[in-house]
């Protein structure tokens, strides 16, 4: 987290000193579509799912360059399935596994302005959880290593039309999320794709 936010100092200074001044801050929310991602274990993801996100941003910049750092609150989800002899339920079909992640996101982007309209945007994401669960159909799972703080990046493309600023960027994880389900190793991970609307208030 201290590198996040000396990161953050180090390129809005870099811009304010290099470029003409331009702010903007504003409310932003939007919708995500979610996706585990298993590395390790006999784990199977179902389908992709929907959440959503809410917050504030600001951008800071000028000249083409900016910096636009965010604080969300986001809920996202996903489902998957044990692929081993404990996972079916005693009916025979596999029991489903739903996963609840409420974290705090803060991505900070750093982009580029082309034609006044398109903007071209990537920078890392850091998510602190806030209170995740996992749960069966039959019962919650205590037994679940959330990790307290991951770190992912996001790249996309954006629009500028007016005071409203839409953005739609791809989300990856570089550590994470959860290390230990029930004692098996998982190193799962959240892939997105992100949809949000920003606007600008001053």
């Amino acid at each position: 987290m201290k590198k996040l936010v000396v990161l953050l100092l180090f390129l809005a200074g870099l811009v304010q000193t290099s470029y003409a001044q331009n702010f903007a801050f504003g409310p932003r929310l939007g919708i995500s579509q979610t996706k585990l991602s298993f590395e390790k274990g006999n784990f199977i993801p179902q389908d992709a799912e929907v959440g959503y996100h809410l917050g504030v941003f600001a951008r800071i910049g000028g000249a083409g360059l900016y910096v636009q750092p965010e604080l969300l609150y986001t809920q996202t989800s996903g489902s998957f399935v044990i692929n081993q002899p404990a996972g079916p339920s005693p009916g025979g079909s596999p029991t489903v596994f739903e996963a609840e992640f409420n974290r705090l996101d803060i991505p900070v982007m750093v982009g580029v302005k082309l034609f006044k309209l398109l903007r071209i945007q990537a920078g890392p994401i850091a998510s602190i959880d806030v209170n995740s669960d996992l749960k069966s159909s039959f019962n919650t799972i205590n037994e679940v290593d959330f990790k307290t703080a991951s770190l992912g990046y996001q790249a996309g493309i954006g629009l500028d039309i007016g005071n409203f600023y839409l953005d739609a960027k791809y989300e990856g994880g570089l550590d994470s999320v959860t290390e230990d389900i029930a004692g098996f190793e998982t190193d799962q991970r959240v892939n997105q794709w992100v949809f949000s609307l920003g606007i600008k208030l001053f």
